[in-house]
């Protein structure tokens, strides 16, 4: 691994980015969406909805 470091890591971005791209074109963004929507239809309905409004407080502006 370089020495590409600073205000983030280059290195660690870079491989972010490959394993997002490599997320997308595998086909699991369809079965992620639909494991997601089944959550929202579960009894972890309300813990998820508790979960995304605390973050919701926490975003800046």
């Amino acid at each position: 691994m370089s020495d590409r470091k600073g205000e983030g890591s280059y290195d660690g971005a870079e491989q972010y980015q490959k394993d997002q791209h490599r997320f997308a074109k595998d086909g699991s963004v369809k079965e992620k969406a639909r494991e997601a929507a089944d959550a929202l239809d579960s009894d972890e309905a309300g813990e998820l909805e508790k979960a995304r409004k605390e973050t919701a407080e926490k975003r800046p502006g």
